[in-house]
């Protein structure tokens, strides 16, 4: 089974530190909190079109999942049946008091083949940017959330050269189309995790994802396929060096339809916490993060920050969480500050502003999610009052959805949804969420 990025790291290394470390003693000290959030503060919940859509039959991934012997643990199928329903979803967003939805656009349905725009599809994001305003949301708008078109998947994907051309191409027809009711644009998502992630799965995981994609070549008949969502990667530094030229090219696209347009990257930043003589902790933060900071930095108005987990390193690797933490589905540490920790990083690294872009928990356990989001969030007010100019917060995720190679067992929403009516129905942490944004305060 293809793991799920935002439990990746987690599902390789154990997670936290030791009980009474100077960590947690840091931790619980701090200055009093004031509850109040800036004027202004964006208050969302994020989607990923290939997450809740459904049907996207021209992706990359759907290939992958309807191998014969593929290793996700189901197909997205309908998903969340958002193409239709995202009406729906945006009264969610505006029901809960909420004033900012996160989504993204869908590559694969814009440019279905290569060269071939939809402008029936284009006039649908126009919809749902037009339908949020009309909500009085404010719409954020992901111009790639990891899946690419079946055709670039078939033609080399991110390995190609030709990737950044294209990728250009298609902001610039997006934003021509779609520019003018954005919010905040992002180029990509979670870039930096492009062609490393083999370095901290199970071999026969890695090896999996590589039998998938040869057998989807060989199933189309092409040389080489490689989706978006992958673990495997042939040539990692080639892969993220077109990946990182695309976001240049893409941001230049935007700005130039836009020039006033806010465009920026989420970046998928563990809280990476230092503990002893020597700590591995810097040398890490440089491998996941460090390249993507410097161009956010270049070339960014702001940097997304999307964060799940921390890890705590000695100078042989990560301690493990103490025996009493809590624990989300898979068996990883929940810890309220990591958030704040991730984000204090970003903003020292780039002295952007900084927008959460993802943050939440993987839990069938809603009570878990009730605790975790006050308490974060009141560790990341700590943060703006120490300075960093956090703008915004938006929750992962609004709906439970397919998580990749997890399928739909993962349950990441602050909605329940019925996979045969399409239901969605609120859980207690909807509320508990919807309060502070409403107060604009905890």
């Amino acid at each position: 089974m293809q793991t799920d990025r935002r439990s990746l790291l987690a599902s390789a290394m154990a997670l936290g530190a030791a009980a009474g470390t100077p960590v947690l003693a840091r931790a619980a000290q701090g200055a009093p909190l004031n509850p109040a959030f800036p004027s202004g503060f964006l208050w969302g919940a994020s989607t990923a079109a290939h997450q809740v859509e459904g049907n996207n039959l021209n992706a990359d991934l759907w290939v992958i999942e309807n191998l014969p012997n593929t290793m996700f643990a189901d197909r997205s199928g309908d998903a969340a049946n958002s193409l239709e329903l995202w009406p729906v979803d945006l009264d969610l967003v505006k029901g809960l008091g909420l004033n900012t939805y996160r989504f993204s656009l869908e590559w694969a349905r814009i440019e279905p083949d290569k060269g071939h725009f939809s402008n029936a599809m284009l006039d649908h994001y126009k919809a749902m940017i037009a339908g949020c305003r009309a909500r009085g949301i404010k719409p954020v708008v992901t111009f790639n959330h990891f899946t690419t078109p079946r055709w670039f998947a078939a033609q080399g994907g991110w390995g190609n050269p030709e990737s950044v051309t294209l990728f250009a191409r298609f902001c610039d027809r997006a934003v021509r189309h779609l520019g003018a009711g954005i919010e905040l644009a992002l180029t990509l998502n979670e870039p930096n995790l492009a062609g490393l992630l083999g370095e901290l799965l199970p071999a026969q995981l890695v090896a999996g994802d590589k039998a998938m994609q040869e057998a989807a070549a060989r199933q189309l008949g092409v040389a080489r396929y490689a989706p978006g969502v992958a673990i495997w990667v042939e040539e990692p530094a080639t892969y993220r060096a077109h990946m990182m030229e695309a976001h240049r090219r893409g941001v230049a696209a935007i700005k130039s339809v836009r020039p006033d347009l806010p465009v920026g990257v989420s970046l998928a930043i563990i809280d990476d916490q230092a503990i002893g003589r020597h700590s591995l902790r810097d040398r890490m933060r440089e491998r996941y993060y460090g390249e993507w900071l410097r161009l956010a930095a270049q070339t960014c108005d702001f940097v997304g920050v999307q964060n799940y987990e921390r890890k705590v390193w000695n100078d042989r690797g990560v301690v493990p969480p103490p025996v009493d933490a809590r624990k989300n589905f898979t068996g990883a540490e929940v810890w309220a500050g990591s958030l704040a920790g991730a984000v204090r990083y970003a903003w020292e690294a780039t002295k952007l502003p900084v927008y959460v872009t993802e943050h939440g928990v993987n839990t069938t356990d809603d009570s878990l999610r009730q605790w975790l989001i006050p308490a974060a969030l009141a560790e990341l007010k700590r943060a703006i009052d120490d300075g960093v100019p956090v703008r915004g917060y938006m929750h992962w995720s609004l709906l439970d959805n397919f998580e990749w190679g997890f399928g739909y067992a993962h349950r990441f929403g602050l909605h329940s949804v019925d996979p045969a009516t399409f239901a969605r129905t609120a859980k207690p942490s909807a509320a508990v969420l919807g309060a502070i944004a409403q107060r604009n305060s905890l």
